[in-house]
């Protein structure tokens, strides 16, 4: 290529025999910056007293709520109205209210992932420190509403909004994981729970944790199966210690379980147990707490 027009050419024959819609009329699609917006407008309804504006704080607090409320339903609306195929757009009102309807159950829940990060961080010098600075925080607070529009089955939203905490964050939670309350991430960089990953209550990651899949079932045309369990489920009280691996879609740690640093698991661990190394992924070394 020599040219501008050569260059042009190229391009062009790229964008008419690609396997995605890369050229023509504009795509109805969500749009990344509302969508952003959309997650500052949340936090500043959650978390007023930190990222609210002093001057709407004059009003009382339900009636400052009430007024975010209404912005938050009418953006998500039209942000949902886009991301469903043209013709199902009119259910977007009625899933925004859902998620609405949601939002006080979710505020709750952060203040038992706040309470878990305090009592497990001894740095944390106060709570306002975690609202304000915690990587960890930010990324659940995210994550917990992007997992009530994946529940709901609305397109690219959930994972627009996930996907901007992690690059925030260097977190990455898809929005189908359930994780319970008393959620505690500390560090956080590099962590990944895959999508069909289940979390009790009480449980603490530290960095460079992976909750993922162990292999995929593959159709006669190999194609990925998708839609099947692939990811660990973990009890309540556990600790996962900094780089440890677990794998699979059967694969169970019990309740009270203790994971050290670095190990690789893909099989399940009994409750009460602590595993301090893992060999060739069947054997792995445990000790009674």
């Amino acid at each position: 290529m020599t040219n501008s027009t050569d260059i042009a050419r190229a391009m062009a024959d790229t964008m008419a025999h690609a396997a995605i819609p890369m050229y023509g009329k504009k795509l109805r699609l969500p749009d990344r910056s509302a969508i952003i917006a959309l997650i500052k407008e949340l936090r500043r309804l959650f978390f007023p007293a930190y990222f609210g504006d002093p001057q709407l704080m004059a009003l009382p607090a339900e009636n400052y709520a009430a007024l975010l409320l209404e912005r938050i339903e009418t953006a998500l609306t039209a942000q949902i109205a886009l991301a469903l195929p043209e013709d199902q757009s009119f259910a977007a009102a009625a899933l925004a209210r859902e998620i609405l309807e949601q939002l006080p159950g979710i505020q709750q829940m952060l203040m038992t992932d706040i309470e878990a990060t305090f009592d497990g961080d001894p740095a944390a010098a106060d709570k306002e420190e975690i609202i304000f600075a915690y990587p960890g925080l930010f990324a659940i607070f995210v994550y917990r509403i992007a997992h009530e529009l994946y529940l709901r089955r609305i397109p690219m939203i959930p994972r627009m909004m996930t996907e901007y905490a992690h690059s925030r964050t260097g977190i990455d939670i898809h929005p189908g994981a359930q994780i319970g309350p008393w959620f505690f991430i500390d560090h956080g960089t590099g962590i990944v729970i895959g999508e069909t990953t289940v979390i009790g209550e009480h449980v603490k990651l530290y960095q460079g944790v992976t909750l993922g899949a162990k292999s995929f079932a593959v159709k006669a045309d190999g194609t990925l199966v998708k839609g099947n369990k692939r990811h660990p489920n973990i009890g309540s009280n556990v600790v996962i210690y900094a780089g440890a691996t677990i794998l699979g879609g059967d694969t169970y740690i019990g309740d009270n379980c203790v994971i050290g640093g670095n190990v690789w698991l893909t099989h399940s661990v009994e409750p009460g147990k602590r595993v301090l190394t893992a060999r060739e992924q069947t054997e792995f070394v445990t000790t009674d707490i």
